[in-house]
């Protein structure tokens, strides 16, 4: 791994909270209210991608921006559904703060864990916080071991590959220092963003920090969309970023 990566953080001012969405209708108001009312040390903006959706999102984030105008957000919408990968992308693009924080559109993460995430950042220890559904303190409530088991073999490759000592590298929970992330030159369209992150901000030498997080995973039949292809297809991510892309 390249370790000429800088590792000060300067001050920040704002966080860019990007929240990608696909047909959540029924949960996005309940989800950007808890992201709205998590107390913070600095000012947020909330840049929602509503990815194609078929149902209602983009109708219900609107509504939601029209009832709270007193929280800076935007709304980025894909004419179709390009992937949780593009619109991590678009987010990632479009932020205007000095931190990022990356935010299912679902209530599997508990917006109330964002002071821990970002206390590492701010702090001046690193410039990337994963936060972790397998530390050891955190408080996890897994639907299915086959998802469980998925996660372990995909982070124990990728800690192979990159000499890394991760626990947990596909959760939502990332959090950079904009200079960490947006250098970054990505190209994954669907969940195979998770494996290019974390392996090209490993190859550039930035320490990623884990700590504990709430997780309540979600079943099928609650809008899980993640399958076994998923897990297939990031084996693969994992081989392409580490050696060849």
């Amino acid at each position: 791994m390249s370790s000429s990566a800088v590792q000060s953080v300067p001050p920040a001012r704002l966080l860019s909270i990007i929240i990608p969405a696909y047909n959540e209708a029924r949960m996005i108001a309940a989800v950007l209210d808890k992201v709205a009312a998590v107390c913070l040390p600095l000012a947020r903006e909330l840049v929602i991608i509503d990815d194609g959706s078929q149902d209602e999102t983009c109708e219900a984030v609107n509504r939601w921006i029209e009832r709270n105008k007193q929280v800076p957000a935007r709304l980025i919408r894909h004419a179709t559904n390009a992937g949780k990968g593009m619109a991590v992308r678009t987010g990632i693009s479009a932020a205007a703060g000095d931190i990022l924080l990356i935010q299912d559109a679902d209530l599997e993460y508990e917006p109330s864990d964002y002071p821990a995430i970002l206390a590492p950042i701010l702090s001046g220890q690193t410039t990337v916080v994963y936060g972790s559904r397998l530390d050891p303190n955190s408080r996890p409530q897994w639907v299915g071991l086959t998802q469980r088991m998925a996660n372990r073999t995909l982070t124990g490759l990728t800690n192979w590959l990159c000499w890394s000592n991760l626990t947990d590298m596909e959760t939502c929970y990332k959090a950079f220092c904009a200079a960490a992330i947006k250098p970054l030159r990505l190209t994954a369209c669907r969940f195979d963003i998770e494996p290019e992150i974390t392996i090209k901000l490993l190859r550039r030498g930035h320490k990623i920090v884990e700590v504990p997080i709430t997780y309540r995973g979600r079943s099928k039949a609650e809008g899980k969309k993640i399958n076994w292809r998923d897990g297939v297809h990031g084996v693969w991510a994992i081989l392409k970023y580490r050696f060849f892309w």
